[in-house]
């Protein structure tokens, strides 16, 4: 007796904590209730539409001390199959376990059959998997979903957390068969908050012809990649972001490699050569030391510490007094070095202001060289300061005017021509236009823009120099009559083993168009390359952009102006 007395002593106060645990482990069932993850959208017109969705598909949790291993061996295992992911062996190893999951994705026939079979110890927790009914559409900007539930690249990566929502937790008493009862002091229910319904500016036709059109200039221009995009000068929404080739979410591990995953328009920082003359000479322009109509002497090269800068065009026709307008005419690089010149107030050197002055134009005032705060995973490139510790500061920025020595994403080129032609104006650059609640399309807040980064005058003059330049080079009948487009060619070289190469380059082209006589309604940048080839920004970009500009100013109904 005096030994029975000491142990219910030592268990019902000394180790009374202990055993009440045990007890509960026993007694308390802990689900995890799911949230669901948010779907995306995409505009259609005005209208916004589901293009990512979720289908529900079933996770098999087993409670191994309850469960009989042979029999769900024998009977469960078939019907799980390939949707199994742990070992019989190590679901029963250790029997204090409560919760082991054995299975995911299991569909819903196969999940009706475990349902019915009651098999002690096991049940089915609802979840949600990924659908993608439109295939490849848009995938560098989607992304995908991966095998544990969570968003990798493009939106699904980038906004991963708004769109899995908060888990909830559900806590019974349950009895010797597993079953929860509805009685009990410590029940707990803590319900699950969904994720949010992201609505994209991406318009889904819009976006749907432009990869069409990246697919067909591929084969017909015989270059392996391309890409593109579409934004609204006006507001910073991007309309269409398209990359080729791309791949199929839903089957994201069908690639050769996870290269295949990246965006090249927001990941791939690279040098966009000529185009970014545009915003050497809005620099000048804005800086009150240049006009389209000043001259100055194009030798046809120059040598700036010790490197060369020469011209890709070389007629003689081009060489002496010509205007600066001629220089973006036919992109010469001696043009856009003499414009750097002038902006340090000298004919002859490149100052530190000038390099002071060009690096706040491009780094503070476009946005190159550092995240543009996109709702996308995104790189910042790079842009070489204008008093680094290095030798041939003056050579670099000399490079830069024309779009080498540094590193852009097409996203930030085209957001910077957008404030160049818009008025002075930079929009940040949005993907994201708002949410679904309720069925309900709520815009996102829109953010305000930088205001007149440069003057009205400056970017009415840039909008007429991007318009000469194409005019000066296109074929007759290539824009409608009523309607004001411009662009601008670049053809960079590709460094290779820390040298730039002479048999790769990459081809760009930048053009902004709409009604003649109003602001544009359009920026379209390209981006065309592959390894090993030579790509040119007149043969090669400007062809896809021409067959894009047409499809865009039809789709959005742009009208000429009336007669």
């Amino acid at each position: 007796m005096g030994v029975i007395v000491v142990r219910l002593f030592f268990i019902q106060i000394v180790q009374h904590d202990e055993w009440v645990e045990k007890a509960t482990a026993q007694q308390m069932r802990q689900n995890v209730l799911p949230a669901k993850r948010g779907e995306i959208y995409m505009m259609d017109g005005k209208e916004p539409v589901a293009v990512v969705m979720n289908a529900t598909v079933y996770t098999v949790i087993v409670d191994p001390m309850l469960a009989n291993q042979e029999k769900l061996e024998a009977e469960l295992g078939p019907l799980i199959k390939d949707k199994q992911i742990a070992k019989w062996e190590n679901v029963f190893a250790d029997r204090t376990r409560r919760y082991y999951i054995v299975a995911k994705n299991v569909e819903r026939k196969a999940a009706e059959k475990i349902a019915e079979a009651d098999y002690a110890g096991v049940w089915l927790q609802s979840n949600t998997k990924r659908v993608y009914p439109e295939g490849e559409l848009a995938a560098g900007v989607l992304g995908f979903v991966n095998a544990d539930g969570i968003g990798q690249y493009g939106i699904e990566g980038a906004l991963n957390e708004e769109l899995s929502g908060t888990d909830g937790i559900l806590k019974t008493v349950k009895d010797i068969n597993n079953v929860a009862l509805s009685i009990g002091d410590d029940n707990v229910k803590i319900p699950a908050q969904d994720g949010d319904n992201v609505v994209l500016t991406v318009d889904k036709t819009l976006q749907y012809n432009v990869e069409k059109i990246l697919e067909k200039k591929s084969g017909e221009l015989g270059f392996k990649n391309m890409s593109a995009i579409v934004m609204d000068p006006n507001s910073g929404e991007v309309l269409a972001m398209a990359n080729y080739p791309s791949y199929d979410p839903a089957n994201y591990g069908q690639v050769e490699s996870a290269a295949a995953y990246i965006n090249h328009v927001v990941e791939d920082p690279f040098e966009p050569a000529s185009v970014c003359k545009t915003f050497t000479f809005a620099a000048a322009t804005d800086l009150g030391v240049m006009t389209p109509e000043k001259m100055f002497t194009n030798y046809g090269e120059i040598t700036i510490d010790g490197w060369p800068i020469r011209n890709a065009e070389q007629g003689s026709f081009l060489l002496g007094q010509q205007s600066m307008q001629t220089a973006f005419n036919y992109s010469l690089n001696t043009g856009s070095t003499q414009a750097l010149r002038w902006m340090g107030g000298s004919e002859t050197e490149i100052t530190s202001s000038a390099r002071e002055k060009l690096y706040n134009y491009y780094y503070n005032k476009f946005g190159l060289g550092h995240y543009t705060g996109i709702e996308l995973y995104e790189s910042p490139g790079y842009l070489v300061e204008p008093h680094a510790d290095m030798y041939g500061l003056a050579s670099t920025y000399a490079n830069m005017t024309f779009g080498q020595n540094m590193q852009v994403t097409m996203l930030q080129v085209a957001a910077a021509v957008a404030a160049v032609v818009n008025g002075g104006d930079y929009y940040t650059p949005t993907i994201v236009a708002g949410k679904m609640v309720n069925g309900e399309f709520v815009e996102e807040e829109k953010s305000e823009p930088k205001q007149g980064i440069i003057s009205k005058e400056t970017s009415a003059l840039m909008r007429e120099m991007l318009y000469n330049t194409r005019r000066a080079w296109r074929n007759t009948g290539l824009d409608k009559e009523g309607y004001y487009v411009g662009g601008k060619t670049g053809t960079a070289q590709v460094i290779k083993n820390g040298a730039y190469s002479m048999d790769e380059t990459q081809a760009t082209y930048v053009g902004v168009g709409g009604t003649e006589g109003e602001l544009p309604s359009y920026v379209i940048m390209v981006r065309v390359w592959e390894e090993g080839k030579l790509a040119g920004g007149q043969d090669h970009a400007l062809p896809v952009f021409n067959e894009l500009k047409t499809f865009v100013q039809d789709y959005l109904r742009i009208q000429p102006r009336a007669k």
